[in-house]
């Protein structure tokens, strides 16, 4: 009985399957849709937590772990939070401290140049969806969709 429920809360508690991406493409530069990206945060009233740049880290990291397969021109996620809709979703489910810094990621693929895509992921159904409802808006607005 024991071995059972210590290997069913090892089961509980592995992650789930990868979320979907909601993403918008636009043939905007990777430098206007950032660009406007930190000014819709802003804009929501919200500030800029951090900015992980991904596909830099990726380029200078590519050789010392054997590989030559060229992922991104560029690739930024942007990290932030906002006290009220984090008020909101917590206080529904403490729980969803999980999902909170929220972030937002901008990238050009090397194998498409021309396009520019702007994405999160996608959140459960319940009082998740105010964030996602939040970080569409920022998507949007940062490429002139809003």
């Amino acid at each position: 009985m024991r071995k059972t429920l210590a290997t069913l809360l090892l089961i509980a508690g592995l992650p789930a399957a990868a979320q979907e991406a909601v993403t918008y493409q636009t043939d905007q530069s990777f430098e206007d849709v950032t660009f406007g990206l930190e000014n819709a945060i802003i804009d929501a009233g919200l500030v800029v937590d951090h900015v992980s740049h991904v596909g830099e880290m990726l380029a200078r990291t590519r050789e010392d772990v054997g590989s030559d397969v060229e992922l991104y021109e560029a690739a930024d996620v942007y990290s932030f939070c906002s006290a009220q809709v984090s008020r909101a979703v917590m206080e529904a489910d403490p729980m969803n401290i999980m999902f909170c810094p929220y972030d937002i990621f901008v990238m050009v693929r090397h194998d498409d140049p021309e396009v520019t895509t702007i994405g999160y992921r996608a959140f459960p159904e319940g009082e998740m969806q105010q964030v996602q409802e939040m970080l569409d808006g920022i998507a949007k607005a940062a490429i002139g969709r809003e």
